[in-house]
């Protein structure tokens, strides 16, 4: 593994052992993860998909969803209208709708193909509304996660050359004045 990849490969690892901790997801939750292969090494985003970088990336992430319990759902590009590979079982669980289109490098990116090789039944569906999100070179995948967001700050600002965010959600809060709400 080159030198580059094996630096983003340790990183990576330390990000997920501080992002599981933070977000506390619940088993059965949905993670939303949507990542530009190609801002990780330092290109515009879309014109150079890397799946050495989804071999990478994908693989830890995938092991730490399977221990939890959780459902992963991998963003795909505009060219699929950000369209999100899921289990199928995520699909009967929370009744979603699948779509028909299968990820390719050009249109759905290096991630999305990895995810689809990756999962055990993998579908395709149009929107979803996670709990958590991970979004890896500014792939906005904001109308993927349920109100409300909350960011989740970590001291790693980047993987490789892409910027990463993170957030979990929380439920609103409503009422007024009098209301009260648990810590």
């Amino acid at each position: 593994m080159p030198e580059k990849l094996e630096g983003i490969a340790e990183t990576w690892q330390s990000v997920l052992d501080d992002f599981f901790i933070q977000a506390n997801l619940r088993s059965g939750q949905i993670l939303v993860l949507g990542c530009s292969t190609s801002e990780v090494l330092g290109q515009h985003i879309g014109k150079g998909s890397s799946v050495e970088v989804a071999d990478i990336l994908l693989p830890p992430l995938l092991k730490k969803v399977r221990e939890q319990g959780i459902f992963l759902a991998v963003q795909g590009c505009e060219h699929i209208n950000r369209a999100l590979v899921v289990e199928e079982e995520c699909v009967e669980r929370y009744g979603l709708d699948p779509v028909t289109v299968l990820p390719g490098l050009k249109a759905g990116g290096a991630m999305s193909v990895k995810a689809w090789k990756s999962f055990k039944a993998p579908l395709m569906v149009e929107s979803i509304k996670g709990h958590a999100g991970i979004d890896i070179g500014d792939t906005f995948i904001g109308m993927h996660l349920r109100p409300v967001v909350v960011p989740i700050r970590l001291k790693v600002k980047e993987i490789g050359e892409a910027h990463l965010t993170m957030a979990r959600t929380r439920p609103r809060l409503i009422g007024g004045p009098r209301a009260v709400y648990p810590e």
